[in-house]
């Protein structure tokens, strides 16, 4: 994924939807942030950001928060809708191990007694249904990954929804997206989420594929590269 962006520097975060941020001309102006998380460690005033720009006029505001580069040199990306797009292209061009030479592939499908959707529904060579949940790992302790960065009760609904898949007869995958380049691997935030670190741990010991990708970032002249390469341990 190619991103053409313009920088800009981070004054504050708030209301979780906006941002305020200083331009390069050294204008201020109010950004969109796509992230419905905590984003600890991904918001901190001076830090560097990279926004897209939308050509929807009636948007009141056009600059979307997309990367952040930090002060101690790491790169995330805070977009939690490009989890799904680069996911989506890691599975397609064959780099995600698990879930290679699949036959279809069906976004946001309804299943499950929560009324919940799941962001992928593959069908394999056997022609065996594979639903996969991505979530989108952005918080750093240390070199440690952790998921969620607050609580998430869509997240541990959704544990629930693939438990009972696995008990159907179906392989599901919980795929953790790592779009923070200081992450070396990921695992349950329990002093912020118990509830779904019980409930990651009762997934694995029931059959739910747990697995990560970390994403790796290339800047160049004109663009910044994101993709998914690394796998992570869980």
């Amino acid at each position: 994924m190619k991103f053409f962006l313009n920088s800009a520097t981070l004054i504050k975060r708030y209301k979780r939807f906006l941002a305020d941020v200083i331009l390069a001309d050294g204008k201020t102006t109010t950004i969109h942030v796509a992230n419905t998380g905590a984003m600890t460690g991904c918001a901190t005033p001076n830090d560097k950001i990279y926004y897209s720009t939308s050509e929807n006029s009636k948007r009141k505001y056009p600059f979307s928060w997309e990367l952040t580069y930090t002060s101690y040199h790491h790169w995330i990306c805070v977009n939690t809708i490009r989890a799904n797009q680069l996911i989506e292209e890691a599975i397609n061009n064959g780099q995600i191990e698990e879930l290679r030479n699949h036959k279809t592939l069906k976004r946001e499908v309804k299943y499950g007694n929560e009324n919940s959707k799941i962001d992928f529904l593959l069908t394999d060579g056997n022609n065996q249904q594979v639903y996969v949940e991505v979530k989108s790992v952005t918080l750093l302790e240390g070199e440690q990954g952790l998921f969620p960065d607050a609580v998430t009760t869509r997240g541990q609904k959704h544990l629930r929804e693939l438990i009972e898949i696995v008990e159907q007869g179906h392989r599901a995958v919980l795929l953790f997206a790592v779009l923070h380049s200081g992450i070396n691997s990921v695992k349950a935030a329990k002093h912020i989420d118990a509830k779904y670190a019980e409930l990651l741990s009762l997934a694995k010991t029931k059959g739910v594929e747990v697995i990560a990708y970390q994403g790796h970032f290339t800047q160049e002249n004109d663009h910044i590269d994101l993709s998914i390469r690394h796998k992570l341990a869980v």
